[in-house]
């Protein structure tokens, strides 16, 4: 029954993003959200607001700091996750 119930839940989310997916803007759009709102608020405010004058590391850093902070905690708990399975033990 358990793992019926993950296979359902698997299908479920599947098929909400592939219904969601010809929702989205094409790749590449000018006309998206992120173009039209978003980019052009980080290129002209960027220098500005972040004293910082690599537009990439004031979005990664300062913008998305938060963001970029978790995505680094993820790789490093599976690195440590990796480890722990992959080390060999010592019998006594």
């Amino acid at each position: 029954m358990r793992q019926f119930l993950g296979f359902l839940v698997t299908m479920v989310t599947a098929a909400l993003l592939i219904y969601s997916t010809p929702e989205m803007p094409g790749w590449g759009d000018p006309n998206s959200p992120a173009s039209t709102h978003v980019s052009p608020r980080y290129i002209e405010k960027a220098d500005e607001e972040t004293h910082t004058p690599n537009i990439v590391t004031a979005v990664l850093a300062d913008y998305r700091g938060y963001d970029t902070m978790g995505e680094t905690m993820v790789v490093f708990v599976a690195g440590i996750g990796c480890i722990m399975l992959l080390r060999r033990r010592q019998h006594k």
